[in-house]
């Protein structure tokens, strides 16, 4: 379809619109929300097809001023963090589902590179996790409690640190994206290769299963969490790169501010990680195995459906789809 004919099709319908968003036409929250819907499907339309036009712009303009009209006179739930959590976070996820995607891809292949490398060069887990390490954690194997190097300190102090240290982690993740995402991948390539140089070192030394029970219990959180904060850094990261038909200060800010949208929902992850830690982790030798498992997949499924399959349901829910 040409321009002109797309325009002359649904002028009447943006014309509407504006009506609605200056307050001269009453509608419902539903029929607002409904042209929102329109609108949106018109900018994508015409970004595909007319990417350079001023009609990008305007419907860019018009669908900005309507989210903010939707959310001023939809009902809301009482509870706003609830909806915080389970309405916006979900569509956010939704919309910047290719990073989230690349950075599992991005740290899985890492992990295995981690692992090619571990075992077939006998000094690389000392290279990655250091002497002193390697060292005490041979000993505690030989004792027979290979994890009991973190069993040191008490449960609160070491939920503090860890939650802290986690935090920090999950925040350099995140403001990485500001070297266009360089520094993001960094942490990644770290942290996905540090990982499987971990898992591999136990399984040379016949450990694996007890490490899988002693690290995932509260690791399942704590690495999935920081895939996602470095999903963020690549939203970052791509709006800086690709702002589209933003100006490219426009489209950084509105990265910046639904990237940090995104890893405020993995804060409680987080906390809840750093608490397994503090207080589960250090006992997994005295909990029957299927409670160990339990907790792991309890966690996985969990994080899981929160940020891949319900932001389908949600986007599903408001006709994004």
């Amino acid at each position: 379809m040409r321009e002109v004919a797309f325009i002359k099709q649904n002028k009447e319908k943006w014309l509407e619109f504006e009506q609605v968003i200056s307050n001269n036409t009453k509608k419902s929250p539903d029929e607002i929300a409904e042209l929102h819907i329109k609108i949106m499907n018109d900018l994508s339309y015409a970004q595909s097809f007319y990417p350079k036009s001023k009609v990008v712009i305007y419907l860019n303009k018009l669908a900005k001023k309507s989210y903010g009209k939707i959310y001023h006179t939809k009902k809301q739930d009482k509870n706003t963090l609830a909806q915080f959590f389970f309405e916006k976070i979900p569509l956010l996820a939704y919309k910047h589902r290719k990073y989230i995607y690349i950075s599992f891809i991005f740290f899985f292949l890492c992990f295995f590179i981690g692992l090619l490398s571990t075992f077939n060069d006998d000094s690389f887990a000392r290279e990655i996790l250091g002497n002193e390490y390697i060292d005490v954690t041979l000993e505690n194997i030989e004792s027979g409690d290979a994890l009991a190097i973190y069993k040191g300190g008490s449960n609160w102090g070491s939920f503090i640190g860890i939650f802290d240290n986690n935090l920090r982690v999950g925040l350099n993740m995140f403001l990485s994206g500001l070297f266009i995402g360089l520094g993001t991948g960094y942490y990644i390539i770290y942290n996905g290769i540090m990982v499987a140089v971990f898992q591999a070192f136990f399984y040379q030394n016949n450990t694996f299963f007890d490490s899988v029970k002693g690290i995932w219990i509260h690791g399942t959180y704590e690495i999935f969490a920081m895939i996602i904060e470095a999903a963020c850094g690549y939203i970052i990261g791509a709006s800086i790169l690709f702002p589209g038909s933003l100006d490219r200060i426009e489209s950084f800010k509105k990265g910046l501010r639904e990237a940090f949208f995104i890893f405020l929902s993995t804060i409680p992850f987080t906390f809840i990680a750093a608490f397994l830690e503090g207080y589960i982790t250090r006992y997994y030798n005295q909990m029957p195995t299927v409670i160990c498992l339990l907790i792991i997949l309890s966690c996985l499924a969990s994080i899981s459906y929160y940020y891949l399959i319900l932001p389908y349901k949600v986007a599903s829910k408001h006709q994004l789809r």
